[in-house]
C-alpha cells in the first residue's frame, strides 16, 4: 500500500483545492442574545428620537426609566414599579451613552455569552440590572430623576471577566472566557486584575462625582455601576457554564 504524498511545489494543487477561496472571519461575530440586546437599546432609542412626542418620551420615562422615589412609600406600586428595574437598562441618556454602551456590552457580553449561553446570560443580564438599582435606591431612596442605560449590567460582566482572570479561549471560533473561575483569593494576587479594577473605579467615581463625560447629558450614576460590579463579581458561579464554552 503506498502513502500519500504531499504536493511539492512543483506540482499543481488539485483542482478543488485550488479554486476553495479562502475562509474569512464574519465581521460581526456576536452571540444572538447580545445582538438582540443591542438591538433593542437602539430600537428603543430611535423611537424615542424620531417617533414620540416629548410628552410621550416623557411618559415612558416615568413608566420604564428607574426612580427611586416610587419605591418610598409615598406612591402606590403598581406594574411599572416592578417592570421598571429591568426596563431602564434598555433606555439611554443620548446617542453617545448608548453607543458607548454597546461597544461594552459586545466587548464583555460576547465571550461571556458564548460562556454561559443565552438563558444564562439573560438572567445574569437581569439579576446585575436589579443589583445596579438597588444599591442606587440604597444610596438614594428619595432621588426624583429617572435612572436610564445598560451599563449597571455591563460593569457585571466586567466583574464576571475579572472573576476568569480576563482570559478568552478562541479555539472553537466563538471567543468565551476561559477556565475555572478564580478564587477571590487569586483575584487579589493578580496585578493585571488589580491594574483593571483600580483603573475602573477611579474613572467611575470621577466621571460620577465630577460629571465629566463627553456627550452624555447628566450624571453619571457610579453606585450602579458598583452594584452591577459587585453582583457580577461575586454572583458569577450562580449562573458559570463552563461547557457553553467547548
Amino acid at each position: 500500500m503506498s502513502e500519500p504524498v504531499s504536493p511539492t511545489e512543483n506540482e499543481p494543487l488539485p483542482e478543488e483545492e485550488a479554486s476553495e477561496p479562502p475562509r474569512r472571519e464574519p465581521v460581526f461575530n456576536l452571540p444572538p442574545v447580545v445582538l438582540a440586546v443591542i438591538g433593542i437599546c437602539v430600537a428603543v432609542h430611535l423611537v424615542r428620537v424620531y417617533l414620540l412626542t416629548d410628552d410621550q418620551d416623557f411618559a415612558l420615562l416615568v413608566r420604564a426609566a428607574f426612580v427611586p422615589i416610587r419605591y418610598s412609600g409615598r406612591y402606590d406600586l403598581d406594574f411599572y414599579a416592578f417592570s421598571s428595574p429591568f426596563t431602564y437598562a434598555f433606555l439611554h441618556g443620548g446617542v453617545a451613552h448608548l453607543l458607548i454602551n454597546m461597544i461594552w456590552l459586545a466587548a464583555f457580553g460576547s465571550p461571556l455569552a458564548n460562556r454561559f449561553g443565552t438563558l444564562r446570560f439573560a438572567l445574569f443580564f437581569a439579576v446585575t440590572s436589579l443589583a445596579s438599582v438597588a444599591l442606587f435606591w440604597a444610596l438614594h431612596p428619595l432621588g426624583e430623576v429617572p435612572l436610564v442605560g445598560a451599563s449597571g449590567a455591563i460593569s457585571g460582566m466586567m466583574g464576571a471577566a475579572a472573576r476568569y482572570g480576563f482570559r478568552v479561549d478562541r479555539s472553537s471560533g466563538r471567543a468565551a472566557f476561559a477556565g475555572e473561575p478564580l478564587p477571590i483569593a487569586a483575584v487579589l494576587r493578580s496585578r493585571g486584575v488589580m491594574t483593571f479594577l483600580g483603573v475602573w473605579m477611579v474613572i467611575n467615581l470621577a466621571t460620577g462625582l465630577l460629571g465629566f463625560a463627553p456627550g452624555i447629558e447628566g450624571q453619571i450614576a457610579w453606585e450602579a455601576h458598583i452594584g452591577g460590579f459587585v453582583a457580577g463579581f461575586f454572583g458569577l458561579r450562580f449562573f458559570d457554564h463552563p461547557l457553553a464554552a467547548t
